[in-house]
């Protein structure tokens, strides 16, 4: 084994937000060492550019000799080793970014990724990497997912350095285990509000979900480190996962289901995307874009999976999963992007798109982790239905697992064929419903769906009651709209985003916008919503803009707000057979006749080894 670069990590200051690194970098003789740094961090396809925040990079021989250094680019520093079998690299990184993908460090505790943290030599990415950590006085705790023991742990690759958050601080680490498994949920700021015991029982509920519905644990421990930061969002790992949420969270029944189903999500990438990928998604190119088509999968297909986990561990109603489901059925057909740009094209976009949205955004393109539960949703139904209710997505994901996880890694080619091996009869089969639901911006069609499983699609309890009087028998008209979002911003009532086809966008309102008047009469700033309840669809006005200072006046003939109908609810005229096959889905059972189906297909997947 090639001897490892060994990084020693510090916090001297920690309330100045740094972290100082040293790093033992062998040269294996070279007269010349080149230190790369990571640009972008996997599962969030954006170039970052982490360099921006390392300082005061030094570089010595082991008895201290300064080596003078020369930066290359924007994430490389080259040395001339001067013979030395060793050199000695020194460097700050200025860590206060409260997000699940970069470094956040303070007083109270620090979250460190690998892609932001850790130069490492080009061309050794094979090579082990260790880090040990000095702890402050005022902290006692250090978590990884790694393995290793007195606060020093090893990453047999760099891909698995980058692929191991490092948590430093004195957060309750609670421990449960799930099929001989050690699993940590690190609650950094639970406090008195979040429900320490709680969180911790549900966690547990969802990984054996999982695990019963892979066959499978495929690693040896699993760390949820969740920061409770009053921030959001989740980034997935190998063998661990960064949560942030809210402590306020944990009082609203909504809002916990929001943190378990976002729980759900990130262990559901342990299986699909970290060992069941995309063949680009690896080995990685940590200074370039790698593009996939296959997004919709690797997070659509997630997003599918996550809140109806979440159900069949028993942590949701029926109707509390319809309500997410039909949030993103809402959230899809109601962007206009829809129409502009397609499934796998969202996904090849994402470098310069998904984590890049402006005011047109939702105009011009559609996130693939909507549309991708909305097609997989779909995509179910299809399978259950060209095969009589003996397979399922459930299906194709574990035979998908059983054929391609591991280090290589599935074309999309490779992918539809087996939707369609599955699915059987070609003809009867979603094959070509799939390639124009991934590859054109055609609308979906629900109604297979909703026929299969006794569901319809109604008009939320909120839309329904739009312009309608409280006094029984007494209809209000519908109140004027123009289909604007805005925002009050130091007691300015501004535009911030207008959607295609509404009367705003017709009538030429721009995002940035002031909105001033109606009419003759001013607006106030909090008065929007009331002014609008007086006027009526097909009426015409002016409004008053101020756009960037200079007074704007514009015709508007105001619209009705259209109706969504995107609420999903079971149809009071459902058949017993159609209720059957709900249940069936809303549980994760099959029907008793395919029963040995089904565990043929089970005693498959079982054979896959941990870590695969």
């Amino acid at each position: 084994m090639p001897e490892p670069i060994s990084y020693t990590l510090r916090f001297p200051a920690p309330q100045t937000h740094y972290v100082e690194v040293e790093a033992l970098v062998p040269t294996d003789g070279l007269p010349a060492v080149e230190l790369m740094m990571a640009v972008w961090t996997p599962g969030s396809y954006m170039v970052r550019e982490f360099a921006r925040n390392v300082e005061a990079v030094t570089l010595a021989t082991e008895t201290g000799e300064p080596l003078a250094v020369s930066k290359t680019s924007k994430n490389r520093w080259r040395v001339e080793t001067r013979g030395a079998e060793r050199i000695v690299v020194r460097y700050r990184v200025y860590a206060r970014e409260m997000s699940v993908r970069t470094n956040f460090v303070d007083a109270g505790f620090a979250i460190l990724n690998g892609a932001p943290t850790f130069l490492t030599a080009a061309g050794a990415q094979h090579r082990p990497h260790d880090v040990r950590v000095i702890l402050p006085p005022q902290w006692r705790t250090v978590v990884s997912p790694l393995p290793g023991e007195a606060n020093v742990f090893r990453a047999a690759d760099f891909d698995t350095l980058v692929d191991s958050p490092l948590y430093v601080g004195n957060a309750p680490v609670h421990r449960f285990e799930v099929d001989g498994r050690p699993h940590f949920l690190v609650n950094e700021g639970e406090g008195s509000v979040w429900g320490g015991p709680r969180s911790v029982a549900d966690a547990e509920r969802i990984v054996r979900e999982q695990a019963s519905f892979w066959g499978v644990v495929p690693y040896d421990r699993y760390v949820f480190f969740n920061l409770i930061t009053e921030a959001g969002g989740g980034l997935e790992h190998r063998n661990s996962t960064v949560l942030m949420t809210s402590r306020w969270k944990s009082r609203t029944r909504e809002g916990y289901r929001g943190w378990l189903n976002l729980v759900s999500h990130e262990l559901f990438h342990a299986w699909n995307v970290k060992r069941l990928r995309p063949a680009e998604l690896g080995p990685f190119d940590y200074e370039g874009e790698v593009y996939t088509r296959a997004l919709w999968f690797a997070e659509g297909v997630t997003s599918y999976y996550d809140a109806l986990l979440v159900h069949r561990a028993g942590l949701s109603s029926r109707d509390e999963y319809l309500g997410s489901l039909s949030k993103e059925i809402e959230e899809l057909q109601t962007t206009p992007g829809r129409r502009v740009q397609a499934l796998e094209d969202s996904s090849f976009d994402a470098w310069i798109k998904h984590y890049r949205k402006d005011e047109n955004s939702v105009n011009s393109g559609i996130s693939y982790y909507t549309k991708g539960a909305v097609v997989a949703f779909l995509l179910d139904a299809r399978i259950r239905q060209a095969t009589g209710g003996l397979r399922s997505l459930d299906d194709v994901l574990r035979l998908a697992w059983r054929r391609h996880a591991g280090d290589r890694g599935f074309q999309n080619a490779e992918l539809r064929d087996l939707i369609q091996e599955v699915a059987g009869n070609p003809s009867a089969g979603p094959g070509v419903w799939l390639a124009s639901a991934l590859e054109t911006t055609e609308e979906l069609d629900y109604g297979p769906a909703l026929a299969w499983y006794g569901l319809r699609l109604v008009e939320s309890d909120d839309d329904a009651k739009d312009g309608k009087s409280s006094k029984p028998g007494f209809e209000e008209p519908p109140a004027g709209w123009l289909g604007v979002d805005t925002e009050v911003q130091s007691g300015r009532l501004m535009v911030t985003q207008v959607r295609r086809g509404t009367p705003a966008y017709e009538a030429g309102i721009n995002a940035g916008d002031e909105i001033l008047a109606l009419g003759d009469y001013r607006v106030p700033a909090d008065g929007w919503e009331e002014r609008l309840e007086a006027y009526r669809p097909g009426q015409k006005e002016t409004i008053l803009l101020a756009r960037r200072e200079r007074l704007t006046q514009l015709p508007v003939v105001f619209g009705e707000k259209p109706g969504l109908p995107w609420k999903l609810e079971v149809d009071p005229e459902a058949t017993p057979e159609q209720l059957g096959r709900l249940e069936d889905w809303l549980r994760g059972a099959v029907p008793a006749v395919t029963a040995n189906v089904y565990s043929k297909v089970q005693a498959l997947t079982s054979h896959v080894s941990p870590g695969s």
